[in-house]
């Protein structure tokens, strides 16, 4: 790990520190971006489940819609909002996507709560609904599938970790005058920082 990327994930740390002392409502939550092999854009709320030099991660099912359209396009965007922080943070990552590995993915869904793992099993995501009385009735049958015992982990539903190429910190200021720092990894692992205009 270079000492630019180092010192982007320690910079990443303490903000994220500083909006858990803050009151963020939730620091986790952050927008997802991610397109389409016919280039049109998606963005939605996803919360962040772990992080480190790896990159970030957050967990979905494959068949949804982000999870087909990042692995037919394997590139996202992320953005963290925290108001709270300062006058105003904004954490912009982009870069190349990967699916975990089984047992970290494992590892993470034996620690959510029951209803959320059964609900896992119920859900189609992104799918047609008919009404809220078909998905608690496939709810009520995950349920009865596993009674009186562990819920295991649907095959197709997993994390996906961004990678960083770019790391942008963009701090708020009076009169729209931000400071914005952005780093930036080539292909061969070197990393560079500048400051842009706001």
């Amino acid at each position: 790990m270079t000492d630019l990327y180092a010192e982007a994930l320690a910079t990443f740390d303490r903000l994220f520190d500083e909006a858990a002392a803050a009151g963020e409502p939730d620091r986790t939550a952050m927008v997802l971006a991610t397109a389409a092999l016919n280039a049109r854009p998606s963005a939605r709320t996803v919360l962040l489940k772990s992080h480190d030099a790896r990159g970030f991660v957050f967990y979905t099912h494959l068949d949804g819609r982000k999870g087909r359209e990042l692995q037919a396009n394997p590139h996202a965007a992320l953005l963290f909002h925290w108001p709270r922080v300062r006058h105003g943070v904004q954490v912009r990552i982009e870069g190349p996507v990967e699916i975990v590995s089984d047992a970290e993915a494992d590892a993470y869904f034996a620690t959510r709560p029951r209803g959320s793992q059964l609900g896992a099993w119920a859900s189609k995501q992104s799918e047609t609904l008919e009404s809220r009385e078909a998905f608690e009735a496939r709810l009520a049958q995950a349920d009865r599938q596993f009674e009186n015992r562990e819920v295991a982990r649907p095959a197709r539903w997993t994390g996906l970790r961004v990678k960083p190429e770019k790391i942008e910190f963009w701090y708020g200021a009076d009169f729209r005058l931000h400071e914005r720092e952005l780093y930036e990894g080539d292909c061969t692992g070197a990393w560079s920082k500048r400051m842009l205009y706001p």
